[in-house]
């Protein structure tokens, strides 16, 4: 550390308050871009309050209680997971990261695992515990830390690309501009006649040029103009209620008197979802317990180690991505203390589990807020205290749009593209496993598969030009576990576990 890097240390502690506390002055911020940037990260990662519940909904059954009241109390788990766990990030780490349950992980507990393997819903709670207990035991010892700095060079670099193209994907699709094809798997959407596509892509654009012209904000800017084009096209009658706006905004209507205008919101719908939450989750929080009895170990543990590995390595690839984006890794492409962000994801997954919902992860959105300028765990505060104000509004949080929240993701990838400049694209040793990395992630919808074909693919290539000196010990173990784990998830060995 250099004199300057100490004098700027010694200004941020004197200064005291929220900025001392944050380190604004070490990492070059302040008050109002760390609140822009939590803004823009929660706008972005919100549609988790009312997809999680749709995806666990239908494994998640409580006697006695309608599926829309089991809905709303996963919506207040979701929420209460990502405050705790967000939180953590905030005032431990200090990281602008934002933490929630997981896409993908969700999936996995409801379709495959509760549904697909007919594992009670509560035993699968309680590997998403006995999951998080195992990290937070693993990151206190430094395990976690150890593993991902092993990652080889090429794909720490790729990581970013690989979540950007990951992002785009995701965007894009929900954006209805990339739609599914039963021959080319994917093409171009109805984007001259679809009323979100278009929504959507005037907003993309509108995002685009305020980003490009520096304005602050510009990504919330979007999303807000955009759910605001969508309501306004509602009320004016252009398109049915419910299709770009939230179900409540609805067209306008005249009276006898042209200038007497009624409409434009149903009240009644309205009070409907601000009222109609069920917040007593007692069915749900502590069920895990229940689900620990009875157990058969050799076919739980397969789940745990699952969802271990699934958990593990799509934290590492979002932590080490945004970190890239952010400008935290060091030379070695590893980000500093990253054993602070790890327990922060640990003591969220378990007590996700212990209230009643899937493994809690980081957001690979906050790559919206840090692009915004978030560098610190104000941000991820900011995140946090707005999923906790949401709490009180539970059904309003679908009032943004899927289509308007996800145009970040479209402007962000765009950034996280760049990362791609930082592997060496022309040793083909660097080449083949950052290539796979970027390649796999969007294609098989997986941040963990993609680094698994680049750890994978290394040892092999270097051994192929005759370079196996440069392989670690580690990075071949971490290889062949990819292995294993691929033989476990994928060659029908959870399955036979579970059902003998």
């Amino acid at each position: 550390m250099g004199p300057a890097d100490t004098q700027t240390d010694e200004s941020s502690n004197e200064s005291g308050g929220v900025r001392g506390f944050f380190e604004f002055d070490r990492y070059g911020t302040d008050l109002g871009t760390e609140v822009t940037a939590g803004v823009t990260t929660f706008l972005t990662m919100s549609y988790i309050v009312f997809l999680n519940p749709a995806i666990l909904g239908p494994a998640i059954t409580v006697p006695g209680m309608s599926d829309g009241a089991v809905r709303s109390m996963l919506a207040v788990v979701t929420i209460l997971s990502a405050v705790v766990a967000t939180t953590v990030m905030a005032l431990y780490a200090n990281r602008p990261f934002g933490q929630a349950p997981g896409l993908g992980l969700n999936a996995f507990f409801a379709f495959t695992v509760v549904l697909g393997l007919g594992v009670a819903w509560q035993t699968a709670l309680a590997a998403v515990v006995v999951e998080g207990v195992v990290f937070v035991l693993l990151t206190a010892v430094g395990a976690r830390k150890f593993i991902i700095e092993a990652f080889p060079e090429p794909v720490k670099f790729s990581v970013g690309a690989g979540i950007g193209a990951f992002l785009a994907l995701i965007g894009l699709e929900e954006m209805g501009i990339v739609v599914n094809d039963d021959t080319t798997l994917v093409t171009l959407g109805n984007v001259a006649s679809d009323p979100i596509a278009i929504v959507s892509i005037v907003g993309l654009f509108l995002t685009l040029a305020l980003y490009a012209r520096g304005i602050r904000g510009s990504i919330v800017i979007g999303i807000l103009g955009t759910t605001v084009l969508g309501s306004l096209v509602t009320m004016a009658g252009l398109v049915s209620t419910g299709t770009v706006a939230p179900s409540f905004v609805v067209p306008l209507r005249l009276g006898l008197d042209p200038l007497v205008v009624s409409g434009g919101f149903d009240w009644a719908a309205l009070q409907s979802q601000l009222f109609g939450a069920q917040y007593d989750i007692s069915p749900l929080a502590g069920a895990f317990v229940t689900g620990l009895s009875g157990v058969e170990p050799f076919s739980f543990a397969l789940i745990v180690f699952t969802f271990f590995f699934v958990d593990f390595f799509d934290t590492a690839g979002t932590l080490t991505g945004v970190g890239q984006a952010a400008g935290f890794l060091d030379e070695d492409g590893d980000l500093p203390e990253i054993e602070k962000p790890l327990m922060a994801d640990a003591v969220g997954t378990t007590v996700g589990g212990m209230l009643g919902t899937s493994t809690v992860t980081t957001f690979i959105e906050s790559a919206t807020g840090v692009e915004e300028g978030g560098r610190t765990g104000m941000t991820a505060l900011v995140v946090a205290l707005l999923f906790l104000v949401s709490l009180a509004f539970v059904p309003l949080a679908t009032a943004i749009p899927l289509y308007a929240s996800h145009i970040a993701l479209v402007v962000i990838a765009v950034v996280m593209l760049g990362n791609i400049a930082a592997v060496d694209w022309d040793d083909i040793t660097h080449a083949v496993p950052a290539g796979l990395t970027i390649l796999v992630m969007p294609f098989t919808f997986n941040i963990g598969y993609g680094i698994a074909a680049g750890i994978v693919s290394y040892p092999l290539v270097k051994v192929a030009v005759g370079e196996w000196e440069d392989v670690r010990p580690t990075q071949v173990a971490l290889a062949l576990a990819f292995v294993v784990y691929f033989v476990v998830a994928t060659g029908g060995v959870l399955d036979a576990a579970v059902g003998s």
